[in-house]
């Protein structure tokens, strides 16, 4: 995700000297370098000037890197994009710091195409939001939320969301393969059905639930399968899946703020 909105953040107009890049593996550092141009170095090795500090970092690593980066901190703007952890314990591990925008972004943005919800608290300046704003949408849409516990639903919806939309692609595939078409045939068909479908609905004004409503034609095909998917209660079972997700990152929240 790092790489992505790097790559963003070049691509809408940041030089690669206006960025800074901490990374424990040599590996990625040179990667980095050599893909951006951008100084990468191994830790935090002297006090921060940039504007804003981003933290893709795994969750579980959040609290040393916190504590770590606490002491460098200048009242800059701190961006997380650490999946499950709540702005109240980041704040608590970097000393009291509240200038904190919370993140979920999602894996499209590696091709510019991916989603982000947003959370602040009332701290946080309406110049802090923009250049959040600005920073997350070098890779997709933005969604602010007023309650940092929607970041849950976000996660559950978008964050998790690109699984379900490939797990909707390999049943299409299985179906298509065991219906005689190719594995090739049968990608081809399905994915850019989903890339259709997608821009479809991206670009009118209507409900989904009307656009699907178009498609399905009294005692057809498309009736057919929808039928079958209501009889075995499907789009509960969605429901209750991304509650399950939802669910799961409260949980993790719970689980990661107790260091």
């Amino acid at each position: 995700m790092a790489t992505a909105l790097i790559g963003g953040l070049l691509q809408q107009g940041f030089k690669p000297g206006d960025l800074r890049v901490v990374d424990v593996s040599e590996q990625a550092r040179q990667r980095l370098q050599q893909q951006f141009g951008v100084s990468a170095s191994p830790a935090l090795d002297r006090e921060i000037a940039e504007d804003a500090v981003l933290l893709a970092v795994k969750p579980q690593q959040m609290p040393a890197v916190a504590k770590d980066l606490r002491a460098r901190l200048r009242g800059q703007l701190v961006i997380s994009i650490a999946a499950g952890i709540r702005t109240a314990d980041l704040a608590r591990w970097l000393g009291g710091h509240d200038r904190i925008v919370r993140v979920m972004p999602n894996t499209p943005a590696l091709i510019r195409s991916g989603v982000s919800g947003l959370y602040s608290g009332a701290s946080v300046e309406k110049a802090d939001r923009e250049s959040a704003q600005s920073i997350l949408g070098a890779v997709g849409g933005v969604v602010w939320v007023r309650n940092e516990a929607d970041i849950d639903v976000v996660t559950a919806i978008s964050g998790s969301g690109p699984a379900y939309i490939f797990y909707f692609i390999e049943a299409l595939e299985q179906a298509a393969v065991e219906l005689g078409l190719t594995g090739g045939q049968a990608h081809e068909l399905a994915v850019q059905t989903f890339v259709g479908a997608a821009k479809l609905a991206a670009g009118s004004d209507e409900p989904a639930a009307v656009l699907r409503a178009r498609v399905t034609s009294r005692a057809g095909t498309t009736e057919a399968a929808l039928n079958s998917m209501e009889a075995n209660d499907i789009k509960d079972k969605i429901v209750e899946a991304v509650r399950m997700a939802a669910k799961r990152s409260r949980e993790l929240g719970d689980e990661f703020g107790k260091d």
